[in-house]
C-alpha cells in the first residue's frame, strides 16, 4: 500500500522523470521508495514515467502503479520505441508540473533518500542545480542553515561512493570523469553522474540548447549550465549497481561519450 499522505510544509512540488526500458521488476519498488521519501518529508511530488516500448511489460506495471497512487502522483508518458535517454528527459519535461525536476535512474542505482539531501542543500543556498557525486564530499554548506519542509543536519552528508562494480567498471568511470575534467574543466567532481535536482525553469532553458541524445546528454547539460553561470552544488551519494536487469552501457556508449567530450570542447 502507498504511504498515507500528509500535508506539505515545503510549498514547492518535485517532479521526478524516470526513463524506463525493461524495468518492470524495479519500477514498483523505486516508485514506493520515492512515495515514502516525499511523504515522510511532507513534500509534494509526482513521478513521470517515460517508457520506451519495453518488451518486458514495464508499461503495464506503470499503469498499475498509476491506479495505486493516482494520476496526481503518477504520469505515464510512453513513447513508441527506444529513442534515447536524452530525448526521454526532454519528453518528460514537457509534462512536469513541479517547481523542481529530479532526474535519476529507475534501477536502484540512485536511492531516493538522497533527494532529501539535495533539497536541503538547494534551499540553503538557493542553487539552480544540485548534482549527486560519487567521488566527492559535496558542497560545503553551513550547518546552521536549514530548509523548510526537510529535517536533519546539513553538516552530516558524508562522502560519495560506488558499490557493486568490478575494478574494470570503476576504472572506466574514473577515467571518463578524469578525461572530461581535463578537457572541459566543468567544476564538478562527477560529470558523468545522472542523479540531479534542477529548478524546472533552469532545466528548460539549458535543455533547449543541448544537442546530445544518449549517455552524453547529462554531461552536456552540466557543461552548458556552468557556462551559462548557473549556481551548482554537489551532494555525496552512494551509487549501487542495478538490482535487476542488465547494464545498458556498452562499447558503443563509451565511444559516444569520448566523441561527446571532444564535441563539447569544440562547441562550448
Amino acid at each position: 500500500m502507498p504511504p498515507a499522505p500528509t500535508p506539505a510544509v515545503n510549498k514547492d512540488k518535485y517532479s521526478v522523470i524516470l526513463p524506463t526500458y525493461n524495468e518492470r521488476r524495479n519500477l514498483p519498488i523505486i516508485t514506493w521508495l520515492l512515495a515514502r521519501t516525499f511523504t515522510e518529508h511532507n513534500l509534494a511530488w509526482e513521478v513521470i514515467i517515460v517508457d520506451d516500448a519495453s518488451p518486458d511489460g514495464t508499461l503495464e506495471v506503470a499503469r498499475q502503479l498509476q491506479t495505486l497512487y493516482g494520476d496526481g502522483h503518477i504520469q505515464l508518458r510512453p513513447r513508441s520505441g527506444k529513442l534515447g535517454l536524452g530525448t526521454a528527459y526532454v519528453h518528460g519535461l514537457q509534462y512536469a508540473r513541479g517547481d523542481f525536476v529530479v532526474i535519476m535512474d529507475a534501477d536502484f542505482s540512485h536511492h531516493p533518500k538522497f533527494i532529501v539531501d539535495m533539497i536541503r542543500v538547494q534551499k540553503a543556498g538557493n542553487y539552480d542545480i544540485v548534482t549527486g557525486t560519487r567521488y566527492g564530499g559535496g558542497t560545503a554548506i553551513p550547518e546552521s542553515l536549514g530548509a523548510p519542509g526537510t529535517t536533519g543536519s546539513l553538516g552530516s552528508l558524508g562522502k560519495g561512493g560506488v558499490y557493486g562494480w568490478d575494478l574494470k567498471r570503476k576504472l572506466v568511470s574514473r577515467g571518463a570523469n578524469l578525461f572530461a575534467d581535463t578537457v572541459l574543466r566543468p567544476g564538478v567532481t562527477d560529470l558523468t553522474g545522472s542523479f540531479r535536482l534542477y529548478k524546472r525553469s533552469v532545466l528548460k532553458r539549458v535543455i533547449a540548447d543541448t544537442q546530445s541524445k544518449g549517455y552524453t546528454f547529462q554531461m552536456e547539460l552540466m557543461v552548458r549550465a556552468k557556462a551559462a553561470g548557473y549556481k551548482v552544488a554537489e551532494v555525496p551519494i552512494t551509487f549501487v549497481d542495478r538490482v535487476y536487469g542488465e547494464s545498458k552501457l556498452g562499447g558503443d556508449e563509451i565511444v559516444e561519450y569520448l566523441k561527446g567530450v571532444i564535441s563539447l570542447w569544440l562547441k562550448v
